[in-house]
């Protein structure tokens, strides 16, 4: 049966977006609910695709680039067969409003407002014809073209319907959120309005009145607009703009309570937060003219419990600004529920720890315990301030709200729980024992890691069942094997370095004791990137190599494919995003690796070459404590010398926990892989990779799992395109941020991270693979993981947006001796690629040079 050319508002049934388009298949939704809809029919995208859809793909087959002129002109040439003629005319009752209702418009994650036409007041069979043409034609403007190409929506996917709709003589109209659009809190209602037809304050042309209603139904904000001109219909159709001398408010109070309880009604039924378009009649009735999903939103996470809370995106504070796959998020919730047996609690592995939510596919932790404790509201901003300081300076702000307070006897509590852990993995020994005996406590952390690499692949011959089973094993069991083995050596470092610094007090300036911690030893992540130099070094010499690395065309040289063989032999368990499981190792795909083999190779070696600069840094460090040192009595000099000697024993390890993890991610990645290998043979995926988009649930059933992934994967696509992340989210949406102050001279401030002063050309990079950067360039990215810091070994100095004075990148910039700011707002966007700028890692800015940039864009 062919699909009808026209459906009326109370014909459109769930599931009819393909046919009627977004617009329409909201209006229907609300007319099927009981709410106030201006009754209507949709002119389908069946009569469109009669119409104008073969011409259209066979324009689009031949990709020109004037796309947009050409198909406007396809649509208005374009005979329209008498029956769709005359069903179209026969819409025409009455003076109308016709709107374009796109299949790509109104969808919960892109709203697509404005970019197709409407016409108001559209009377007669001829000119409702007209302007559904002309709605048909709006489609391939050029805004809607470029606005689908931004947002990744395929032009061959999209149909455009009509809607045609009695026309509202409205004595005053506008749109209201059911959700402030720019703090983000929810239920908090806003409205602009202004005499006359609607479309004054969609387009902008009218500076309208603008209330906002609290969730408890007060008015808390009543802002007048100059309301300066007015659109209104004309007798004979169409519309026209006039002057307006309207004094006061164009609505009262009662108007605005009604409108609220119709913006929450119509939030209830959709279930999420809505951008409404509403207009009130001569004889005081609302009407709803249309509904739509807020797109800007950021979502609460799924863990929201009741009350005010405080959640902290982990993603950001870990650097890893992309979303985590299905199965990675999985990974975590295994990884948090064993965590938490460490401290007596017992949750179900696969629900993991409550505080565990997910938002956006970013991880979000419920910290309102924590901000609650007396001992966790000391802690957690001074730990971010370290790892991500404007998290923390985000968290002293919510510290402020007495719906934080602190509850009575929860420290105590806390207090116990962490003294019976610590005591029952022997933390408090290990400390003594590596501060006493530190070689021996790195022969052992490395032990253990080694029997740990013996007991994570599954034995062989298991069934997928049991694949799972042991994957999921060893992500639980991870924390158990990290704290008591690797964590007390690393803190017992950094406790050093902190007595030290106590015991030295004034005698040491500022800048000085950071000179300690360069190039300390036993990282496992420098020592990862000075073997990636060794390997180039190496290759420099083997001409087949360093032509395969330029041009990469052939097979791999023989001396290539050794060395790197043998680079990922150690840590090939290594990626981008590396903590989660569902990202490729670099045993799984080396390109990024040999990418960097290749920009190495551009370096000269020498007195600048990276190994030759750590030696130096190590010799810097030596001298400093001898310097620092001497300036004390006998004894105290002795305690300060030891305390920092200690330190640089021991505080290279604070990587190795990270490597730890990463190593049992790898593992348990390479079981799961081994699980969608038998799925993809049996059909029920398409490819193995796909199992990384499904979750262990899913695992266990025998449906066929093709159509999660493709949702899946389209979620996971959209959500790597957001750039704005929430560092701190409240449960009503909001953002807490504190006040920003610029620099006083115009400078970008940020974290002071390693110090020093370069000034270069910035090389601005999102995301590094095939990246690259000339020796010399500032690296300036929105985080890093140790799967950036091979980039460090040829950047003069690093900026980062996120992060703290401890964060991974500040602490490896440390180490290499290159100026580092970190927690620089938007620096990525503020910063172009080819700009000067000069980097002072010790007082935290950034200036950027007036000079104009080379060509260039963001890598």
């Amino acid at each position: 049966m062919p699909d009808p050319l026209v459906l009326p508002f109370t014909g459109i049934e769930p599931g009819l977006h393909r046919l009627v388009g977004g617009k329409a298949a909201n209006l229907g939704v609300l007319t099927r609910a009981g709410l106030p809809v201006p009754p209507g029919v949709c002119v389908t995208t069946a009569a469109y695709t009669l119409v104008v859809g073969d011409r259209l793909d066979a324009l689009l087959a031949e990709h020109p680039d004037d796309l947009a002129a050409r198909a406007r002109a396809i649509v208005a040439a374009a005979p329209v067969p008498g029956d769709i003629a005359e069903a179209i005319r026969a819409t025409a009752d009455g003076p109308v409003a016709v709107r374009s209702s796109a299949t790509a418009e109104d969808l919960p994650t892109a709203s697509f407002a404005g970019q197709q036409d409407t016409y108001l007041n559209v009377i007669g069979p001829e000119a409702v014809l007209d302007a559904v043409r002309r709605c048909w034609a709006s489609l391939w403007t050029d805004r809607a073209v470029a606005y689908r190409e931004a947002n990744d929506v395929g032009h061959h996917s999209v149909r455009l319907a009509v809607v045609v709709q009695r026309m509202v003589e409205s004595r005053v109209a506008g749109v209201m959120f059911t959700a402030d659009p720019v703090t983000g809190r929810r239920g908090q209602i806003v409205i602009d309005a202004a005499p006359g037809l609607g479309e004054s304050v969609v387009s902008g042309a009218v500076n309208p009145d603008h209330f906002v209603i609290s969730p408890g139904g007060r008015i808390i904000e009543r802002r007048l607009g100059d309301k300066a001109t007015v659109i209104r219909s004309l007798p004979g159709g169409g519309t026209e703009t006039v002057a307006s001398a309207t004094d006061g408010a164009c609505l009262d109070d009662a108007e605005i309570a009604a409108l609220a309880a119709l913006g929450r009604a119509t939030e209830d039924h959709y279930g999420s937060p809505q951008d409404t378009e509403w207009a009130i009649d001569g004889d005081g009735t609302p009407w709803l003219t249309q509904a739509r999903p807020i797109t800007t939103l950021y979502p609460l996470p799924d863990n929201m419990r009741p009350g005010t809370r405080a959640f902290l995106n982990v993603n950001v504070a870990q650097g890893v600004l992309r979303p985590f796959t299905p199965m990675g998020v999985a990974a975590m919730r295994v990884v948090t529920a064993g965590a938490a047996r460490l401290f007596g609690f017992s949750f179900p592995r696969r629900g993991g720890a409550p505080a565990f939510g997910v938002s956006a596919g970013r991880i979000m932790a419920d910290a309102t315990a924590a901000l609650r404790n007396p001992i966790g509201r000391r802690i957690l901003p001074r730990m971010l301030d370290v790892m991500e300081a404007r998290s923390a300076a985000a968290f002293r702000v919510v510290l402020a709200d007495p719906a934080f307070a602190v509850i009575g006897g929860s420290g105590r509590r806390t207090a116990a729980r962490v003294a019976r852990a610590a005591l029952r993995t022997g933390v408090p020994w290990r400390v003594l024992g590596a501060i006493a005996r530190p070689a021996r406590a790195r022969e052992r952390a490395h032990a253990d890691h080694r029997a740990l690499l013996q007991r994570l692949p599954a034995p062989a011959g298991s069934s997928p069942q049991e694949r799972l089973a042991h994957a999921e094993a060893a992500l639980s069991g991870m924390f158990a094997g990290v704290v008591p083995h690797v964590i007390p050596a690393a803190g017992a470092g950094f406790a050093m370095f902190g007595l030290a610094a106590k015991l030295l007090g004034g005698r040491a300036r500022p800048g000085e004791l950071p000179v300690v911690l360069r190039a300390l030893p036993h990282n496992i992540t420098t020592e990862m990137d000075l073997e990636l130099w060794r390997v180039a070094a190496s290759l420099r010499q083997d001409a087949a190599s360093a032509a395969w690395l330029t041009g990469r065309n052939g097979p791999m040289p023989p001396a290539l494919a050794t060395a790197l063989a043998g680079f990922l032999a150690v840590y090939g368990d290594r990626a981008i995003a590396e903590i989660d499981l569902g990202m490729p190792r670099w045993s799984d795909d080396p390109a990024h690796i040999l990418g960097v083999l290749a920009n190495y190779l551009r370096l000269d070696a020498g007195a600048h070459s990276p190994d030759a600069v750590f030696a130096r840094g190590e010799r810097e460090a030596t001298a400093m404590i001898t310097e620092l040192s001497g300036r004390c009595g006998p004894v105290r000099g002795r305690l300060v010398r030891f305390a920092l000697g200690r330190t640089r024993e021991l505080a290279g390890l604070r990587e190795y926990p990270k490597f730890w993890f990463v190593t049992v991610l790898a593992a348990a990645r390479r079981e799961i892989a081994a699980i969608g290998a038998g799925l993809a043979a049996q059909g029920r995926i398409d490819a193995p990779g796909d199992v990384f988009f499904l979750d262990p649930g899913l695992l266990e059933s025998d449906v066929d799992l093709r159509a999660v992934v493709a949702e899946r994967r389209e979620d996971y696509a959209r959500e790597l395109r957001r750039r704005r992340l929430p560092r701190v989210l409240l449960s009503d949406g909001t953002e807490p941020e504190p006040p920003h102050e610029p620099a006083p001279d115009g400078s970008l401030a940020g974290t002071p991270a390693s110090a020093g002063v370069v000034t270069g050309r910035a090389r601005v990079v999102l995301d590094p693979v095939g990246a690259h950067l000339e020796p010399g360039e500032i690296l300036v990215a929105p985080s890093t993981d140790p799967g950036w810091t091979p980039l460090f070994l040829t950047a003069g100095a690093l900026v980062m947006e996120m992060g703290g004075a401890n964060s991974h990148g500040a602490v490896v910039a440390r180490e290499y001796g290159i100026p580092a700011v970190v927690g620089v707002r938007d620096a990525t966007e503020s910063i172009t690629t080819g700009q000067v700028l000069t980097v002072d890692g010790g007082a935290g800015t950034v200036v950027i040079a007036e000079t104009a940039p080379e060509a260039g864009a963001r890598a």
